[in-house]
């Protein structure tokens, strides 16, 4: 799933906007992230240079998440209030809290581990909705999922670099 959304950015924004743009945009949007942003920027897929690309990543997966951590519960509750948006909240909450013992448990580090170890279901954007449902304040779960996301970008920039572009 994750490469045919990489590939749909490139493919539909390719020639109109910069590398640069498609891997900010990739890093940005959920499921994909910083680590779809740095596969996409590696040798395999956009050939971005990697001190070029790992600070457009970072950022890119960044912007979102002080507005999920400060914004997302009162959004879910006023979805929670149509007829029509409820199951959808109910749902992404019910998966959410299903990912949540390890950062409950050690709240900080839990939450560093949890956005940087790159699994599927993890990332900046789920760790940043589960601290805010289970109610880490802001000036604690930022940070931590900022080393998340530094964390991440190291592994990543590994991977797509040295292990993917030496295949490629």
């Amino acid at each position: 799933m994750k490469e045919a959304l990489i590939s749909w950015f490139v493919d539909n924004l390719g020639g109109k906007v910069g590398k640069e743009a498609i891997l900010f945009l990739i890093s940005m949007v959920p499921i994909l992230e910083l680590r779809g942003g740095l596969l996409a920027a590696g040798p395999a897929v956009l050939d971005v240079p990697m001190w070029e690309a790992i600070p457009i990543c970072i950022v890119g997966n960044l912007i979102p998440i002080p507005f999920i951590l400060l914004l997302i519960t009162r959004i879910f509750d006023w979805m929670k209030g149509t007829k029509t948006l409820k199951p959808l909240v109910e749902k992404l909450e019910k998966k959410a809290m299903s990912k949540s013992a390890n950062i409950e448990k050690y709240e900080f580090w839990g939450l560093v581990a949890f956005v940087g170890i790159p699994l599927p279901g993890t990332g900046a954007w789920t760790g940043s909705l589960i601290a805010a449902l289970i109610g880490i304040r802001f000036r604690k779960a930022f940070p931590a999922i900022v080393l998340g996301v530094f964390v991440a970008a190291f592994l990543m920039t590994v991977l797509s670099y040295a292990v993917l572009g030496g295949i490629f």
